[in-house]
């Protein structure tokens, strides 16, 4: 089922929203960010844009199948440098082989921007206590949206509070490991610099090594639990941002729901 779903990514999103634009773009550098999943990172068109936790389908010269790949960097580096950045791990799957076994810096592709998916706060919305619940390389658009609240942060401190503010952040993210935790440094620093805003709980479900001391902190062993959700979760405040596996969002919609949260401030992406 697993390859089946990654094969039709634009069937699979034919009733999201996606731009008409396709923009021309350039692979500008290139990182292992864990054992099996590779940064790009692209230099795009001036006119591309898109929102904190948007996905692009990603158009290979020679590779027939189009790929889709969230974007795990913030508007802000867009805004700033003129880059966007993708984490895509490896698998068969002909755009992510691409990318592991053939792309170099200097490769030419094309992107159209996608998603119903994000976090694009205006002035006057509410503020939120941000719930983001990642499981595997689900991280990427969450990624995206927490590097975007610590945007929002830094121009709300800087104009003396006159931007959007953030009430709080709070990210639970599970994987196999804490090799296969994607950004744990960034996201670390984020709660250090933050620390009345932004938290995390890092879930390990099969580590057999020992585990670094700057991550113990941060760390449980086992998969994420009912009870720590439940202590994060206030019906009047919280929105929810899930991506993951579908076994995994459909258990932690359902016990979010059980806990008063209403359907509609629980958001999921499904990627596998």
């Amino acid at each position: 089922m697993s390859s089946k779903r990654q094969m039709d990514h634009l069937e699979r999103t034919a009733s999201n929203y996606r731009q008409n634009a396709l923009y021309p773009a350039q692979v500008c550098g290139i990182m292992n960010e864990s054992e099996t999943v590779k940064r790009l990172r692209i230099a795009v068109h001036p006119d591309f844009s898109f929102k904190a936790g948007q996905w692009v389908d990603l158009l290979i010269p020679g590779v027939e199948k189009v790929g889709g790949f969230s974007m795990c960097s913030g508007p802000g580096l867009l805004q700033r440098e003129g880059v966007i950045e993708l984490a895509v791990k490896y698998s068969k799957h002909p755009p992510a082989h691409w990318v592991h076994t053939t792309c170099t810096v200097g490769s030419q592709v094309a992107m159209r921007v996608g998603g119903d998916f994000y976090f694009d706060p205006s002035l006057s919305d509410p503020s939120v206590d941000l719930l983001l619940v990642a499981g595997g390389v689900g991280i990427n658009p969450l990624y995206s949206i927490l590097l975007h609240t610590t945007d929002l942060l830094h121009l709300n401190q800087a104009s003396g509070g006159q931007n959007y503010n953030i009430s709080s952040v709070h990210l639970c993210y599970s994987a196999k490991n804490t090799q296969e935790l994607l950004f744990k440094s960034s996201i670390i620093e984020a709660c250090q610099e933050f620390p009345d805003k932004f938290s995390c709980d890092f879930h390990v479900t099969q580590q057999s090594t020992d585990v670094d001391p700057y991550l113990q902190a941060f760390l449980s062993r086992g998969r994420i639990t009912k009870e720590q959700l439940q202590a994060r979760v206030d019906p009047q405040s919280t929105l929810c941002f899930l991506c993951g596996p579908p076994p995994m969002i459909e258990a932690i919609s359902k016990a979010l729901q059980q806990f008063g949260l209403p359907k509609d401030k629980i958001l999921f992406e499904k990627w596998w």
